[in-house]
């Protein structure tokens, strides 16, 4: 197909806030289509050494919302990117975009909804009253705002100690969430949760048992109150083992009744773009609670083509104007891996008695996609391996 024009007359391409393997694959995917693609990134970016990114800038600051807003205008007014489609791949970069949107909306297309949509999504406290509202499971939640509430939560332990806002609290900790066993315990982590975010940015959560073979997620193109394309799909191996930041190792299944649940919320909200809803099954009672949403690409969506739906691609056409009629289903049984931190994990799990290295290596023989290795595209994977150091010491994973 011609690609399409903005009103200065030059191509429309994306702009990929964010260049680690979630930003590659939407590099490639957009790529391999010849739409041209401007990479904006404040760390090391492995998405840059690909073959289809035409452009790659590095700035200071993304994590404040209105440095990240000037950032992303100004590199789009030196480079001429008018009209062209932002992708978020970062909760604070949803978050700017979000609250936002109407300047950036000026120059540049943006899918990601207005604030009083996203805010559904971002914080956790407005996910989980909204689903205690519609009837959607979720764990059982406290919201103390100060360490005499600790003393009103009369769950039993262990119990988890986890941010509203996640994107703070991972940077100062690396962690998504701290497990604590004793009241005590409780205590002394509140105090060191809330010099990071505040006496009122902390949630406790009872701790549904299980590693992360009982988590799914529910990830879509919503549009118009219905999902265009979607998929389920199960998080075998996580990092780390516990409270996963990331997916290792996943694979397409088939549960109807997590798409009956997310777009019931989706609807509520009047979402409209990519999204994942991320489920954990309980093994006491066999429901399906909802941990999160979140309101961008995934980090495996990199399965998507496999499976037969190609999310951000989806998502760019129907920004450009064209119809995207209703997806065929997602095949199953596709999985995906990212091998950098699968490994790792798989160790961990091994030592634990968890995993059988003969197992898993079988279900590495059956992977359908991997997160960054690519023959026709190998330069990002090799950078990555140089990168593996940064990329702990920096992210924690």
């Amino acid at each position: 197909m011609p690609l399409p024009a903005a009103t200065d007359g030059h191509t429309v391409g994306a702009v990929v806030i964010g260049g680690d393997y979630q930003g590659l694959g939407i590099v490639r995917s957009l790529g391999r289509r010849g739409i041209p693609v401007c990479i904006i990134d404040n760390e090391y970016s492995i998405a840059r050494f690909s073959r289809y990114a035409q452009r790659s800038v590095r700035v200071r600051e993304l994590r404040d919302p209105e440095v990240t807003v000037d950032t992303v205008l100004e590199i789009g007014r030196r480079f001429r990117l008018e009209g062209w489609v932002l992708y978020p791949t970062r909760d604070e970069t949803v978050s700017a975009f979000a609250m936002h949107r109407s300047r950036l909306a000026e120059f540049f297309r943006v899918p990601t909804p207005e604030w009083e949509t996203t805010r559904w999504a971002t914080d956790k406290r407005n996910t989980y009253r909204l689903a205690g509202d519609l009837g959607i499971p979720a764990p059982q939640t406290w919201y103390p705002t100060s360490v005499d509430d600790l003393a009103e939560i009369d769950g039993r332990f262990p119990l988890v100690l986890k941010p509203a806002i996640k994107d703070q609290f991972i940077y100062a900790t690396k962690a998504k969430a701290w497990r604590v066993d004793s009241r005590d315990q409780l205590v002394e982590r509140f105090v060191e949760a809330a010099a990071i975010t505040g006496t009122d940015g902390m949630m406790v959560q009872e701790l549904v048992p299980g590693g992360g073979r009982h988590q799914f997620g529910y990830c879509a193109f919503f549009k118009d109150g219905r999902a265009v394309a979607s998929l389920v799909a199960r998080r075998w191996r996580q990092h780390p083992p516990d409270f996963g930041r990331a997916s290792t190792f996943v694979e397409t299944v088939d549960l109807p009744q997590l798409a009956e649940l997310s777009e019931e919320f989706l609807r509520a909200i009047d979402y409209y773009g990519l999204v994942e809803v991320e489920f954990k099954r309980d093994p006491r009672d066999g429901t399906y609670k909802l941990l999160d949403v979140n309101a961008r690409t995934w980090g495996y969506h990199t399965l998507g083509p496999t499976a037969g739906l190609d999310f951000p691609y989806l998502l760019f056409r129907d920004q450009v104007g064209e119809r995207v009629p209703n997806q065929p289903r997602a095949k199953l049984g596709i999985r995906w891996v990212r091998l950098v931190t699968d490994l790792p994990m798989a160790a961990v799990e091994i030592g634990r008695g968890r995993l059988g290295w003969r197992t898993y290596f079988k279900s590495l023989r059956g992977v359908d996609a991997e997160a960054v290795f690519s023959r026709e595209d190998p330069l990002p994977g090799l950078v990555e391996l140089a990168l593996i150091p940064y990329l702990y010491v920096q992210r924690g994973f």
